[in-house]
Parts: structure tokens; C-alpha cells; sequence
């Protein structure tokens, strides 16, 4: 636990919530403020009568048990559901998880007083966070890891770090607290942010590669685009040629192989389904989704829903893995492309050194084994099935697995991207290739971090410094642009 970093704390108030604020509080752990006015919304208490599910009933297939009034049943709740396994996460993901659910209860519904959302701010704010287990979900409510929140909240779990004082539960506080995908959609967060990252540098690696094999710009002419105007892979093109110089030319071939030719097409759709995802999560981040969810009007109820069902999520991210997979795959054919004296005039795999040598070789199996690796987390979540809690609960989203393939496909992608950086860099350094603007900034970069020796001799560092890089490119593309180096 390190202590929460200066700057200008992320304001939360139940309905502006981005994804940019959930990576600060995460990542770069700023601290948060809340509202007053999304506070004083916790004051205004819902009086209930009649059956309240989990307050006067019990849950699951428990629904139709009438239980005690009091907050020994909520506590109850909190101790049984608390029963995670797996391995603890990472502080970020529970950070997350904590803003996320403050954030959501600001918005009001949930019946949980103002105190305990102080509580969660608080924690947030002193960096602490508790234990919280990997699995204990499956898309209809994170209430195994948000348990282990509540008890910690209590004063019954151990917070890492120095936690806020224990909060008295009320009656109903309890489900209202673990009625919510928070750490699935704060985990959703950050992977939507870290793929957006990718999926703006591939356009730059990809211009790069262009340069290298002499490629033509037509496969980006603004006319092509607007002949079949699908939104990403018009804004792709027109990524593309402008980092190419903004002149549509032939290039060295009366036309490339789909790895450039077919890029925008291809990467298209991953645009926009990386830009639906952030959509789908944006609205969950400010979504009152307990069940049940309290009305404050005359009369005051509760309505039993179920909107804490994840299917969208996961469906906007079984989408996204596929768009990575096949755009991957992609950058994998233009790893090959630089292979070949066809393409680039030179020796076969960029070798330098004596007859024989394996040159970059050794780069196109490292990114097939990651694009295995992607293909397999590119397995539809939504085809998964079961039925819990004696068949009360017949369907489940799988929004958490979703969310940790999501991040296992960021990764190989990434290291997929990195392993053609390094191609695409040795490849123009040995044509002499002298890139114009913007994209020179991306390639000065790499050329900074990627050793120029071509001599026979491991390149785990390279791709390990490409990825590096990759993670930096849409900033050095923002920077240049916005200091005018557009042609």
C-alpha cells in the first residue's frame, strides 16, 4: 500500500463517472471527491412496507423465507457471501472496484446512508483497500468480492493500509452495499482503456511497416472510403494517410498484400467496437442496478428488477477480443511481410550478419505464440451457461471472465504489436528511411528505445522496450498533431 499521490482529486456525484477517472483513481491513485449534493441524495431514506427482497426475505432461492427485521441478517449476508477464491488482487482492481461502487451508490436507489459511502471514500483516500479474491462472480453481481468490501467496511476484515473507521450496517445496507457489478465493471474499465491504447497505436506500427516495404497509400484514399463509408475503417484511412504524409501515391507494387491493403478494413471494426465498449461501460458506471431498487416518491417502494444482469458488458466485450483477434492477426502478416526480400530489398529476415543468419526470425514465433494466446481469450464469454442457487437464478452473463479475457487479449496484443515495432524499426534503419511528419515522432521514439545492433543475438529486451513504446504511441501521435506537425 503507498500512499494516494497529489493532484486534483476525480469528483464523483452518481452520473459523470468516465473511464478516464477510473484509471486515475487506479492507477494513478489520486483521490476522490464526493458531491454534496450526491450525498445529501443518501439522506433521503425510502420508508418501506410490506416483503423487501433480502430485507425481510432471504436471497436466492431463500427469496420466499421471511427473515427477522434488523441488521443481523445483512451481516449475516456479508459473512456467508464473503467466500471468495482464488487469488487476492491487485490494489488497482480493488480501487476500482471501491470507486466504482461509490460512485454508483451517489446515484441513489440503494437505501445506504450517506456514512458508508463516506466510509469508501475515506479508504480510498488513505489508499487502503481489503483482500479481496479473483473469483466469486459470474456476471449477475460481484457480491462474493463486494462481501469482502462490506465486512472489511464493518470492522470484521482487515483492510490493507490504514482503513476508515468500522460503520454500523443498517437494516438493508448490506444488500444494498454487494447488490452491484463493481469490480467487474471498474476491471472493465481499465482493460476498455488499456485496448483503446492498442488499438491507436496499431494505425502508427502499421505506417511504419508501410514505409518499410515502400507501401502504397491508395488503400486509404478519402474516395475509396466514402464508396463504402463504414465509420472505422473511414477514420482509419484517414489515420493512416495523414501519418503517411496526407498524398495518396502508388507504392512499389501494383497493390500490397491484404496486411496493408485490407488494414482499415480490418481494423475498422475494432475502432468501433473498442468505442461501443467504452459506451457500455461509461452507462454502468453511472447505473443504480440494485435489486431492489428504492423509489423516494409518494409512496415510497421497491422494485424487484433485474438489472444487475452484465449481458451487454460482456456482449460489447466478446465483440471487442474478436475485432482484436483479427486485426492482430494483421500485424502478424505485416511481421511476415518484413521477412521478405520481396517486400523490403532486403536480406531475408532483415539479417545483417554472415550467410545464413536468422535475423528478426525468432519474432515471428514469439508473436504467433501471443496470437495463440489471444485466439484462445477470444473465446465468447456469452456461450457459457449455468443455473445457481437451486435453479432460482437460471442465467448467468460471465461479464468477469469476460473482463479477465479481456485483459489476458490486451497483453498478447500488445506484445504482437511490440514484435512488429521491432520489425518495422530495423527495417527502415536499414533502407536508410528517414520518416516524414507525424509519424517521425513515433519512429524517433523507438529508435531511442530499440537497440540499432543487428548482429545475431536475443531480442526478448527489444520486445520488451517495443512494448514499452507501443503503450506511448497515441500520446507522441496527440503531441504532434496538437504542435502542428501535421503536413
Amino acid at each position: 500500500m503507498t500512499a494516494v499521490r497529489a493532484g486534483a482529486p476525480v469528483l464523483l456525484d452518481g452520473a459523470d463517472m468516465s473511464i478516464v477517472d477510473v484509471v486515475r483513481i487506479a492507477d494513478d491513485r489520486v483521490a476522490v471527491c464526493v458531491a454534496p449534493a450526491a450525498l445529501a441524495r443518501l439522506g433521503a431514506a425510502a420508508v418501506l412496507t410490506g416483503p423487501v427482497y433480502g430485507r425481510t426475505t432471504g436471497v436466492g432461492a431463500n427469496r420466499s423465507e421471511a427473515v427477522p427485521g434488523g441488521a443481523a441478517h445483512g451481516m449475516r449476508l456479508l459473512r456467508s457471501h464473503a467466500s471468495g477464491i482464488g487469488n487476492l488482487l491487485p490494489e488497482r482492481d480493488v480501487r476500482a472496484m471501491m470507486a466504482v461502487r461509490l460512485n454508483q451508490v451517489l446515484r441513489g436507489g440503494t437505501g445506504v446512508r450517506p456514512g458508508l459511502a463516506e466510509a469508501m471514500a475515506t479508504a480510498l483516500n488513505a489508499g487502503a483497500y481489503p483482500e479481496v479474491h479473483e473469483h466469486g462472480s459470474v456476471g449477475t453481481g460481484d457480491l462474493g468480492p463486494l462481501a469482502e468490501l462490506g465486512l472489511a467496511l464493518a470492522g470484521e476484515a482487515r483492510w490493507i493500509g490504514r482503513g476508515p473507521a468500522p460503520v454500523v450496517l443498517a437494516e438493508g445496507e448490506a444488500l444494498a452495499l454487494i447488490s452491484s457489478n463493481a469490480l467487474t465493471i471498474g476491471q472493465a474499465a481499465l482493460a476498455v482503456a488499456a485496448v483503446r491504447g492498442l488499438v491507436s497505436a496499431t494505425a502508427a506500427i502499421a505506417a511504419l511497416t508501410a514505409l518499410a516495404v515502400g507501401g502504397s497509400t491508395e488503400p486509404f484514399a478519402p474516395e475509396v472510403h466514402a464508396c463504402r463509408p463504414h465509420a472505422g475503417a473511414s477514420r482509419v484511412a484517414a489515420e493512416v494517410l495523414a501519418l503517411l504524409g496526407g498524398e495518396v501515391v502508388p507504392g512499389s507494387r501494383i497493390q500490397d498484400p491484404f496486411g496493408l491493403r485490407c488494414f482499415p478494413q480490418v481494423h475498422g471494426p475494432v475502432v468501433e467496437a473498442a468505442a461501443d465498449a467504452d459506451a457500455v461501460v461509461v452507462v454502468e458506471l453511472n447505473a443504480a442496478a440494485e435489486n431492489p431498487l428504492l423509489t423516494t416518491g409518494e409512496p415510497a417502494a421497491a422494485r424487484h428488477h433485474g438489472g444487475f444482469h452484465a449481458a451487454q458488458l460482456t456482449l460489447a466485450l466478446d465483440r471487442l477480443r474478436l475485432a482484436m483477434l483479427s486485426t492482430a492477426q494483421l500485424s502478424a502478416a505485416r511481421l511476415a511481410m518484413l521477412t521478405e526480400p520481396g517486400m523490403t530489398g532486403l536480406r531475408p529476415f532483415l539479417a545483417a550478419g554472415p550467410p545464413g543468419s536468422s535475423g528478426i526470425m525468432g519474432l515471428e514465433y514469439g508473436a504467433g505464440s501471443a496470437l495463440a494466446e489471444l485466439r484462445a481469450a477470444a473465446f465468447p464469454a456469452t456461450l457459457g451457461h449455468i443455473a445457481l442457487s437451486r435453479g432460482a437464478e437460471e442465467h448467468a452473463s460471465f461479464a468477469p471472465q469476460a473482463v479477465r479475457q479481456t485483459c489476458r487479449a490486451a497483453d498478447a496484443y500488445r506484445l504482437v504489436l511490440a514484435c512488429e515495432l521491432v520489425a518495422a524499426v530495423r527495417a527502415n534503419r536499414l533502407r536508410g528511411v528517414s520518416p516524414g511528419r507525424p509519424i517521425r515522432a513515433v519512429y524517433q521514439r523507438a529508435c531511442d528505445a530499440l537497440d540499432p545492433d543487428t548482429r545475431e543475438r536475443p531480442l526478448s529486451g527489444d520486445v520488451a522496450a517495443a512494448a514499452t513504446v507501443v503503450d506511448e504511441i497515441p500520446r507522441l501521435v496527440r503531441s504532434a498533431i496538437r504542435c502542428g506537425r501535421t503536413p
